[in-house]
């Protein structure tokens, strides 16, 4: 890796097995690795992360292909120069690279896609020029025996009141209105926005919001700029941030203290009214 960047692994225990090639699974992590790296030429850190995690059916149905259930993540973070949505779209495809002539094939990623869709699994890349990439790579749950999935009654989840109000701040539209359609059936009043700009004029206008539920990473104005803001107008202002990227690496970046209430991307139905009701509680 060299030694301007530091390696830091925050490995979960009680982790669930998986059916995958062990020499296949290590060299996936060391092409992240090495990508990761060379993306940051100037230095920087190096985050692999693990834990349980769960894609529920209305993860599924927006991403072709991806069956609902459990899951063991994988996540590899660094701070380096990150990729615009144009660059993250082809990422995947085969011999396409950003790397100068004679420095990359542009097969590094196409075989890690293959690789998880080998194994059954999913991948994911949350990148924002400037902030840093996270690659998220879900494998299977190995349980033997397959196993009915059990389907959650919202009734059965903690619920909001009609007088709880909740903005809802994220710059892509179906990220946003995933997290607003969640927060209705949870029996919230919703209000959404694009963007800090935005978001602050609603917060003017309608003084009966209870919740800032924010992405981190926007363009222009990030989350932790805007609850700032928007603290300065009502302090009493509850606020949950969002992000694709890990805890772990929004705190170490300085982009988080330490502390603050978080819902990592994807997050199930059950996962959100559990942490909406927790925060409007506290």
């Amino acid at each position: 890796m060299g030694s301007a960047i530091r390696l830091e692994t925050v490995l979960a225990g009680g982790l669930w097995s998986v059916h995958a090639d062990p020499n296949q699974l290590e060299n996936v992590i060391l092409n992240l690795g090495v990508n990761a790296r060379d993306a940051m030429a100037e230095g920087g850190r190096l985050t692999i992360e693990t834990q349980n995690a769960h894609l529920d059916e209305r993860y599924a149905a927006r991403h072709m292909g991806v069956p609902a259930g459990q899951y063991v993540l994988i996540a590899i973070s660094d701070t380096g120069e990150g990729m615009p949505p144009e660059v993250v779209a082809k990422a995947f495809d085969p011999f396409f690279t950003t790397k100068a002539v004679g420095k990359g094939t542009g097969l590094g990623l196409s075989q890690v896609y293959g690789f998880v869709k080998q194994s059954g699994g999913h991948v994911k890349i949350y990148s924002e020029v400037g902030e840093g990439t996270t690659v998220k790579i879900y494998l299977p749950r190995f349980i033997g025996a397959a196993e009915d999935e059990v389907v959650t009654d919202v009734s059965d989840l903690p619920l909001g009141e009609e007088q709880e109000v909740v903005l809802v701040v994220d710059d892509e539209p179906a990220v946003r209105q995933f997290s607003c359609d969640a927060l209705v059936e949870l029996g919230y009043r919703v209000l959404e926005a694009d963007g800090a700009v935005r978001a602050l004029a609603m917060l003017e206008a309608q003084p009966e919001v209870s919740l800032l539920f924010t992405d981190i990473v926007m363009p222009e104005t990030n989350g932790r700029k805007l609850a700032d803001a928007a603290r300065v107008l009502r302090p009493d202002l509850k606020v949950l941030y969002t992000t694709g990227y890990t805890r772990n690496a929004v705190v170490h970046n300085g982009v988080l203290d330490p502390g603050v209430e978080l819902i990592g991307k994807p997050f199930t139905i059950e996962q959100l009214a559990a942490k909406v009701r927790q925060v409007l509680d506290s």
